[in-house]
């Protein structure tokens, strides 16, 4: 029989409310101190992060597949299978990584063999011209791992020379917010620098945040502070 509309307790009992309660805290006594911070995160951490979870702790909970289904009913879904096998191509590596390292070295002999000039398209075609056949995208993609790249010909330009006695840290005048709730309320500037035939052009602009559109612009073969100013004084 029911009881009183006072003492309803939305269909739950007391001691089932406290069964629910040992239960979370049984749940929150699994969890690892070290696991807090990816555990509350909302997407699920990548594969190689839970590996290197399960074997910190492991042993803390017995073997691979108590921590496996703990990590699982947090949303942090990982089967012993993909744990093991994780573990098998850690131990022997895919047969793409041992290409890549024969490539590696033919690349970096290739490389220094041209006076470490030569870039990606020369270095493909080099090698391909020895028999080795690869994608060019292959060699961009290994020069970029061996942190090497081909001469560029020309200067290197610099937009930005940093003035030694400035103060660190310029002050944030909008706050990260650069939207503005109606026209003439927030601008912000910048310059760039556009390479052409005769040379190189300088480029500032000034951008309304509200309406997304350029109101003053300049261009010079020089980066001084009038540039800026021109466009400022077109917008103004």
């Amino acid at each position: 029989m029911p009881g009183p509309a006072g003492d309803d307790d939305g269909g739950v009992r007391a001691d089932q409310g406290n069964e629910e309660g040992d239960r979370r805290a049984e749940a929150g006594q699994r969890n690892p101190e070290g696991g807090g911070k990816f555990l509350r995160g909302r997407a699920r951490p990548a594969t190689h992060t839970l590996v290197a979870f399960i074997d910190e702790h492991r042993d803390r909970f017995g073997g691979v597949e108590p921590i496996c289904r703990v990590l699982t009913e947090h949303d942090c879904k990982i089967a012993p299978s993909a744990y093991y096998a994780h573990l098998k191509r850690r131990q022997a590596p895919s047969a793409r990584t041992v290409r890549d390292a024969e490539l590696k070295t033919l690349i970096q002999e290739a490389y220094d063999a041209n006076y470490r000039v030569y870039g990606a398209r020369k270095i493909w075609r080099h090698l391909n011209r020895q028999g080795q056949s690869m994608a060019r995208c292959t060699v961009e993609r290994l020069m970029r791992e061996l942190g090497i790249t081909g001469a560029v010909r020309g200067k290197k330009v610099i937009t930005t020379i940093p003035d030694p006695t400035a103060t660190p840290g310029r002050p944030d005048l909008v706050d990260r917010n650069s939207v503005a709730g109606a026209p003439n309320r927030c601008w912000v500037a910048d310059f760039t620098h556009v390479a052409t035939f005769s040379g190189v052009v300088y480029v500032a602009f000034v951008v309304d945040t509200f309406s997304r559109r350029i109101v003053g612009w300049s261009a010079s073969t020089t980066k001084q502070t009038r540039l800026v100013l021109d466009a400022l004084d077109m917008g103004l």
